[in-house]
């Protein structure tokens, strides 16, 4: 079993950048893949961006690419979302997800773990 916590949100506008981190604790993480979803008021979760903790294999949404990347720090157990160019549109709750096995799922149903989430403002 693994439990998460995500950090980093916050108000900003839109051009700016933010870097959520998403802290796993557990002692067979690096067995797990990890995935950012959000959800936005009224909508959906939606899939975001996912990592392969093995080797760092990642895959994202295509509104997001060549925007966010999501990585990985061993050392400290913890999954980062790096948002740069922050529109509008992507304001949401992030939450990160955490499933057992090296498939980077992009359905929500597919990851067991989840953290609380965080709140991702940008403002126009």
């Amino acid at each position: 079993q693994v439990q998460l916590a995500e950090s980093g949100g916050g108000l900003v506008q839109a051009g700016d950048s933010l870097r959520l981190s998403c802290a796993a604790s557990g002692r067979t993480v690096r067995s797990y893949s990890v995935g950012w979803f959000r959800q936005a008021p009224g909508k959906e979760r939606e899939f975001v961006a996912a990592i392969r903790w093995s080797d760092g294999t990642t895959r994202a949404t295509d509104s997001v690419k060549g925007r966010f990347t999501i990585s990985r720090d061993n050392a400290k157990n913890t999954v980062y979302l790096q948002m740069n160019s922050l529109k509008p549109e992507d304001t949401a709750v992030y939450y990160c997800a955490a499933r057992l096995g090296v498939i980077l799922q992009i359905s929500s149903p597919s990851y067991p773990y989840w953290g609380q989430g965080t709140q991702v403002t940008v403002s126009s």
